[in-house]
């Protein structure tokens, strides 16, 4: 993972916000993973053009004073283990 690296959601995942659970989810055919809001407040920006630099930059002016680029890319690690976001390549 770079500065770079542009993520996409994983073709079978469908972020959106469900009102029954209050909170954003990632829904796929086998059910669905509730989200944490810093959580979503990443994977919204995950659109397949955004570079991780960009990410985290997005994420540092939504809140400024924040030093929150290691959450960040911590965050995105752990998406990618699971299969949440692939590479763009």
């Amino acid at each position: 993972m770079s500065e770079d690296t542009i993520f996409e959601l994983a073709g079978h995942y469908r972020f959106q916000w469900e009102a029954a659970q209050n909170a954003y989810v990632l829904l796929y055919p086998e059910g669905m993973v509730k989200l944490s809001p810093s959580a979503a407040e990443i994977l919204r920006r995950v659109d397949g053009t955004a570079t991780l630099d960009a990410l985290c930059k997005s994420i540092e002016d939504a809140f400024p004073g924040a030093s929150v680029r290691q959450d960040v890319i911590d965050f995105l690690k752990v998406a990618d283990e699971h299969g949440w976001i692939v590479p763009r390549s």
